[in-house]
């Protein structure tokens, strides 16, 4: 491949594609630089697996520390699994890009995007994305690309494309938009409470500005772009296909009108099982294992799109609402004694229960990133346990889907907790799905909202979700409020938002699928603004009116927080209404003192006032000698220490502890 290097002006600076220089023996790959900030996208695609029924695409993201000029830390002193931020970014990039791959691709491919250089100005994320597309359409996979990935922002009324980190910061409007030529095909932001209209001026935005970069894509293919394979994917014969239609249609049609999600899927599986046994009869036991796996499919397929045109057709849903109709909502507060707070939400046969915990300064999350240290003092963690939907799989830690969700409702919520000196306290949410049948990252939002007014958070608002869909065949459009899992399944879009009364606080709508054909019906149309936002406010309206219900406080956070969250108080066990201690070493409201011990001298800066010591304790003791060579360890002044450290069980086991050796800590 010809080595090109091409550039467009995004944002006044000028936005770099470089290829046929750097890792030539990749199917495609693309250097993208914008200002300092550079970021190297391969992509390769191999050998179909046998036996897989999905398409087995992996997009990474992966950023090398010595693109900050860094060191990694540790003991082995190399990258080691990829950080939440980093797998939030894997999705960004998976998510448009999947669906324009052609109907049964099962190709292994690979997508990896690595972080060279970091300017800490410009996010790489967006770069990432848009390089992920330029190396997918230089290469001979086949795809139906290009899109470019665009980050829009608003800071002072005023929108920016490809805004910096500081702009980001200050804006009121945060979306990162993935744009086809004719359409937006995946959005992921927040905003503060923003109307409807401005949303959609920022998509219109975010559209108009990937345009250059896009032509800019097709551009580099005509000059330089590999052929593309050909893919004939496999097709079951007519004859075969219409037996299928024939004997499993009725049959489907009648289950997928069972309301009830289990009874639904064992009657889809027995209406499988006899057009297996009645195929296997008609066909021959060797006809019917030599195409098994594509009569398997066909009976997908039916289900696809008689479900989609009996919604339709009749105007209604599988469970029998209109389209504008929302399931049943249960709520719960207050329901675990020793629970800061807790909630049980529960929306048609989706249910979770949500907890808030409350902590100090010394439960806040380090993050150590590229551009830096920074501290989180909000966290929202979701699981999606396999009973949730009555399976049994490994458990082993959180994956991609729930780091996903979980980032999505925290979002939401973010922009309603209470600053640091109004509410100095740690926050951290953990949503367990306990049943779902659609809209789970939905049900964390809203149940989140409850556990936080139960715990005593004065949130600034309820904020509720709600999941749109979207179903299309390019002449009729149904638009989904509160879709179940199947809706989700056989629709053409996701749509989540969420918001409280007053606008819209996040937002994540995926086009399910691009491709010419029947199923075409997403391209046009992104999402139906005005409907999600009405939907999304009465859920809000609906928190409000449970919380009020429930404890009669008008929609409010408790006036009478949980006893067992954690109390501030003073070295004389006073509670402190103000004021924080800093693990980090550093001053915070003027309460905190640091002591420095170097190389045996011990030199001391004490801040004036009674409120002292690490993690937010009034003294510090049994943490090692002070004569160790750059050591930095905290102390209380003599008059604030305590007069001893205790260990063991036994009523004598009390004396001074000043080794680690020792078994030195504080009890």
């Amino acid at each position: 491949m010809a080595f090109v290097r091409e550039s467009v002006m995004i944002n006044g600076k000028p936005l770099t594609f470089e290829t046929g220089r750097l890792a030539k023996q990749a199917h495609g790959a693309v250097l993208i630089t914008y200002g300092e900030s550079v970021v190297l996208v391969t992509a390769v695609s191999g050998d179909e697996r046998p036996g897989l029924d999905f398409f087995p695409l992996t997009c990474e993201y992966i950023e090398k520390t010595f693109a900050a000029g860094k060191i990694p830390g540790g003991f082995f002193k190399r990258e080691g699994r990829q950080r939440d931020e980093e797998i939030l970014v894997c999705r960004i990039m998976d998510r448009p890009m999947r669906p324009l791959f052609p109907e049964g691709y099962k190709n292994d491919t690979q997508i990896i995007a690595s972080v060279l250089s970091v300017d800490k100005i410009n996010p790489t994320d967006t770069l990432a994305l848009t390089g992920a597309s330029a190396a997918v359409h230089l290469s001979d996979i086949p795809w139906a690309g290009p899109l470019a990935g665009v980050r829009v922002a608003r800071v002072n009324g005023e929108l920016v494309a490809f805004p910096t980190f500081e702009q980001q910061a200050a804006s009121d409007i945060d979306l990162m938009v993935a744009c086809s030529k004719e359409a937006v095909v995946m959005v992921e932001g927040g905003a503060a409470e923003a109307p409807e209209a401005d949303i959609v001026e920022a998509l219109m935005f975010a559209h108009a500005a990937a345009q250059p970069i896009i032509e800019l894509i097709d551009r580099m293919r005509t000059a330089v772009g590999k052929p593309k394979r050909v893919f004939v994917p496999k097709k079951l014969s007519p004859e075969i296909a219409a037996r299928v239609a024939n004997v499993s249609d009725g049959g489907i049609l009648e289950a997928s009108l069972i309301k009830d999600k289990k009874q639904r899927y064992d009657a889809y599986k027995q209406i499988k099982e006899k057009m297996v046994a009645a195929l296997t009869s008609e066909l021959g036991a060797e006809k019917f294992s030599e195409h098994e796996k594509l009569i398997k499919g066909e009976f997908e397929e039916r289900k696809y799109e008689v479900v989609r045109n009996y919604v339709l057709t009749e105007n209604k849903r599988i469970d029998g609402r209109d389209m504008k109709t929302i399931r049943p909502i249960a709520t719960e507060v207050g329901l675990l004694p020793r629970v800061h707070g807790s909630a049980l939400f529960q929306r048609g046969e989706t249910q979770a229960i949500v907890t808030t915990t409350l902590g100090t300064a010394s439960d806040e999350q380090k993050i150590d990133a590229l551009t830096g240290e920074r501290w989180k003092r909000f966290l929202l963690h979701y699981n999606f346990p396999p009973y949730s939907t009555g399976e049994t799989k490994p458990m082993r830690g959180p994956g991609r889907r729930e780091i996903g969700h979980g980032a999505l409702a925290e979002r939401a919520l973010l922009r309603t907790i209470p600053e640091a000196d109004k509410f100095p306290y740690t926050i951290r949410i953990v949503s367990e799905t306990l049943e779902s049948n659609g809209s789970s990252s939905m049900a964390a939002v809203c149940g989140g909202t409850l556990s936080l007014m139960d715990a005593g958070v004065p949130i600034k608002a309820p904020v509720a979700g709600i999941a749109m869909g979207l179903i299309s065949d390019g002449k009729r459009t149904a638009i989904l409020s509160d879709i179940l899992g199947d809706e989700d399944h056989l629709g053409d879009m996701d749509f989540k938002v969420c918001g409280t009364e007053r606008g819209h606080q996040d937002l994540r709508p995926i086009a399910r699928d691009l491709d010419p054909g029947p199923r075409s019906g997403a391209r046009g149309t992104a999402f139906h603004p005005r409907q999600d936002d009405r939907d999304a406010r009465l859920v809000a309206r609906r928190l409000v009116e449970v919380r009020s219900a429930d404890h009669d406080h008008k929609g409010q956070a408790r006036s009478d927080p949980a006893r067992h969250r954690p109390r501030r108080q003073d070295h004389q066990g006073h509670h402190r209404p103000d004021g924080r201690s800093d693990r980090r070493g550093g001053r915070r409201d003027g309460q905190c003192c640091v002591e420095r011990f170097r190389r045996g001298q011990e030199s001391a800066r004490h801040h004036q006032g009674p409120h002292c010591g690490a993690r937010g304790w009034p003294g510090l003791q049994g943490t090692g000698p002070t004569n160790h060579g750059l050591r930095r360890v905290r102390r209380a002044p003599p008059r604030h220490r305590w007069p001893a450290t205790h260990f063991g069980d036994g009523p004598h086991a009390s004396r001074q502890g000043h080794g680690r050796h020792e078994g030195g800590g504080r009890h």
